[in-house]
């Protein structure tokens, strides 16, 4: 072949690759536009509603393997205490999905400074453990439960040091919230979906915890805050759902 043919042959080629990677790219970056973007996340709400939980499955990925699965003859034997939380999903000003996460206020209990959804126990006045999770949203950070609209109901999960079993809710808010927080939240941290569903949020943190000493610990890393236990395994199943759209 004349070098003139070759070269003109080898730019082809090198066009063609350049092509599909464009297309890769382009394809890529319409996927992280549509898990950030709100108007994508709302119109999956039908296909998210009938999707099969992870459940203790998705859950214990992001438990310590220290931690022991309950059985439901011991969850029955020790009656644990109920309470239940609203994973919050809402557009931000740019239109992105996020969820928020609290920062729990220091005080004298099991989880004084811990990193958690809204939420609460169950009050003898609430109907449900759903109306729960929204009168303690309503509380915490101020939003109207007659705008929430609660979508799915996620695994319960037990928590050992304190005897509560939590029955996590999904929520969706058509517009941006603005949050007014009472003495129970230190402090509001907005995330943002795409870096929950995205593979470098997963990591390891050591630490104590309530049953042993110095251990390495399955962790999200989120806005610059390590989210581990009891919060982080219903934020692996919630990641687990949607993650498959």
């Amino acid at each position: 072949m004349k070098p003139e043919l070759l070269a003109l042959h080898s730019l082809q080629n090198i066009n063609y690759s350049l092509s599909k990677y464009r297309n890769l790219l382009y394809l890529v970056f319409k996927e992280v536009v549509n898990q950030m973007d709100f108007n994508h996340f709302r119109n999956l709400l039908p296909k998210i509603v009938k999707q099969p939980l992870g459940g203790q499955n998705s859950q214990f990925k992001l438990a310590p393997k220290e931690r022991v699965k309950p059985s439901l003859q011991f969850i029955s034997e020790i009656n644990p205490k109920k309470a239940a939380v609203l994973a919050l999903f809402y557009p931000n000003n740019e239109n992105e999905t996020c969820f928020l996460l609290t920062l729990r206020a220091s005080y004298k209990g099991t989880h004084s400074a811990q990193i958690s959804f809204p939420g609460g126990k169950f009050d003898k006045k609430d109907t449900s453990l759903k109306q729960t999770a929204l009168r303690e949203s309503n509380e915490e950070i101020g939003i109207n439960a007659h705008s929430v609209l609660i979508f799915k109901q996620l695994t319960n999960v037990f928590i050992p040091p304190s005897n509560f079993m939590v029955t996590p809710f999904l929520g969706l808010l058509e517009n941006t919230p603005y949050f007014t927080v009472n003495h129970e939240v230190e402090e509001l941290i907005p995330v943002k979906l795409a870096h929950l569903l995205n593979s470098s949020s997963v990591s390891t943190t050591i630490l104590n915890t309530s049953y042993a000493k110095n251990i390495e610990v399955p962790c999200f890393k989120l806005n610059n805050y390590v989210v581990w236990g009891a919060t982080a395994m219903m934020l692996s199943e919630i990641r687990d759902l949607l993650k498959q759209f």
